[in-house]
């Protein structure tokens, strides 16, 4: 645990006590805070009550009388569409409003530290797709090489859950836009913006907001080193904000597919290869298409995102490469089930919009793709370009049948449930093809969150394969 440090003897409200919303408590009355705790959900309510702790109603018109701080959880809206209601009431009061990220920034460092050889680093991923594969392979790496490392954020623990910092650890962090915007405090030593597509627009009240609290990573204090995916355009004007001018490698620019040859430092895929520019010459090359963890180039992005800011912590190339070939992927992020009779069956339960969805439909050849689920705005219409390898797609959900309208020439049948979408798939599927459940869909019509929903495909498929 990370005791929060400032609040000693003060009152701190905490809204929303899902697993960042406990840790927060815990880590908030470890450092002598009197928490006030309170969530909509009776069943969260009694949760925190089974710990031990006391609830307060922060609806009441004086519950914020006395209170330092408020401090919510991510999925709680503070700004737009609209605050929640005891947001509202702290902002009217004066009060603070804060989230774990910034408690963490701002309690993590100790007096310990003075007498460590090596300081701890913090490195912080943020972006709309890729972010959870590229923070977990820089995890990775970072263990392969034998340095102490934790993994937290928007994926693992959460950040006041983390163990107290060792000599020379370096933490991970996933950050999602509504933790990045809220945060009172950023100071990361390593900074990584994997790319921008629309997502999450209703909470940040446009693409303008949404790339803002993105972008609030690189501002707060700054990163002593910025990686940024620069194949969108808000990638390159964030990289020429951050830089003095090209030369500048403080900034290491990533892509995949474009060559960069003409800056300080950059990290880029091309045609399977990842390869690392310096100051005009090209200093190490990795073929990236043995590894089996990594398929496609939305895959290769994150391992440019991963190999810079592990070569940014003094890591080797060839280290790097090894670990590469020994990660495994994430669960419903490009997952390898299985195989059969030359099939694959890959679940991206993750590919919850119509972006990550492409990027899935360009790792494969030969696609049954499994699609639907609860739908967001525009449906599927934007994936046409890449229905190519699509041989024919089995749409489950709410979604189904407006999918289907979508599809155009796409061979494709309606399947409503999972049992029935892989059974067909698998049963249909030849040689040489891929079974990819990539829903381009959030799972809330049949399911609690996207992991329920690979979890199912996945099953299915060790079903059919035992």
């Amino acid at each position: 645990m990370i005791p929060v440090i400032g609040y000693s003897g003060q009152k701190v409200a905490v809204l929303g006590l899902g697993r960042s919303g406990l840790a927060t408590a815990r880590a908030l009355a470890a450092g002598g805070a009197e928490t006030l705790l309170w969530d909509d959900s009776p069943e969260a309510r009694a949760k925190a009550e089974a710990e031990g702790f006391t609830l307060t109603d922060l609806t009441r018109a004086t519950a914020f009388e006395g209170v330092a701080l408020l401090v919510t959880s991510p999925g709680i809206p503070h700004l737009y569409p609209l605050p929640h209601k005891i947001t509202a009431r702290a902002l009217d009061a004066g009060v603070p409003v804060d989230n774990d990220i910034g408690l963490f920034f701002q309690s993590y460092a100790t007096s310990d530290w003075e007498g460590f050889d090596q300081a701890p680093k913090i490195v912080a991923v943020t972006g709309s797709n890729g972010k959870s594969t590229t923070t977990a392979l820089i995890h990775h790496i970072l263990s392969e090489a034998g340095r102490p490392t934790q993994m937290a954020g928007n994926i693992g623990r959460g950040v006041l859950d983390l163990d107290a910092a060792q000599d020379g650890e370096v933490i991970v962090l996933e950050l999602s836009s509504y933790q990045t915007e809220l945060a009172r405090a950023l100071t990361p030593d390593i900074a990584v913006f994997t790319n921008l597509s629309p997502d999450h627009l209703d909470r940040h009240n446009g693409m303008g907001g949404y790339f803002a609290a993105k972008r609030r990573l690189f501002a707060e204090g700054g990163p002593d080193r910025a990686v940024i995916g620069v194949d969108e355009l808000e990638g390159r004007f964030l990289a020429g904000q951050l830089a003095q001018g090209a030369g500048d490698d403080r900034v290491i620019r990533i892509s995949s597919g474009q060559k960069l040859e003409g800056f300080g430092w950059s990290v880029f895929a091309r045609k399977g290869f990842l390869a690392e520019w310096r100051k005009g010459r090209q200093v190490a090359s990795i073929d990236l298409r043995a590894v089996s963890g990594l398929p496609g180039a939305h895959n290769h992005q994150n391992a440019c995102a991963a190999y810079a800011a592990c070569r940014s912590l003094g890591l080797a190339p060839k280290l790097i490469e090894e670990a590469l070939h020994s990660f495994a992927g994430l669960p419903h992020r490009s997952q390898l089930v299985g195989e059969r009779a030359g099939v694959r069956f890959v679940n991206d339960s993750k590919a919850t919009n119509v972006d990550s969805a492409a990027k899935a439909l360009q790792a494969f050849p030969k696609i049954r793709w499994i699609a639907g689920g609860m739908g967001k705005d525009g449906g599927i219409a934007a994936l046409q370009p890449f229905l190519g390898t699509v041989v024919k797609a089995y749409l489950i959900g709410h979604s189904a049948r407006d999918f289907a309208l979508q599809l155009g020439e796409t061979p494709h049948v309606i399947c409503e449930t999972m049992e029935r979408a892989v059974a067909l798939a698998a049963a249909e599927a030849e040689a040489g093809e891929t079974v990819l459940l990539a829903p381009a869909a959030a799972s809330f019509d049949q399911y609690p969150n996207f992991e329920k929903r690979g979890e199912d495909f996945t099953q299915r498929v060790r079903d059919i394969l035992a």
